[in-house]
């Protein structure tokens, strides 16, 4: 959603409830995704949707209806 460039949207930390998040307008359609944590990128954790990318590693996926 942000072309891979990590400083695009950061995301805010919500320490009340403990988590990160950031609000996106996104159209329907399928989205691969990664997560900068520490200046590596990270998978989601949370979400067992993934598939391989072209950096033989893999990238979450989220479906927007």
């Amino acid at each position: 959603f942000n072309d891979w460039d990590p400083s695009a949207k950061k995301m805010a930390y919500k320490a009340k409830e403990g988590y990160y998040s950031v609000s996106l307008k996104l159209a329907p359609g399928k989205y691969e995704y990664k997560f900068v944590v520490d200046g590596v990128w990270c998978a989601d954790p949370q979400n067992a949707d993934s598939v391989q990318n072209d950096q033989g590693t893999f990238n979450s996926v989220i479906t927007v209806k």
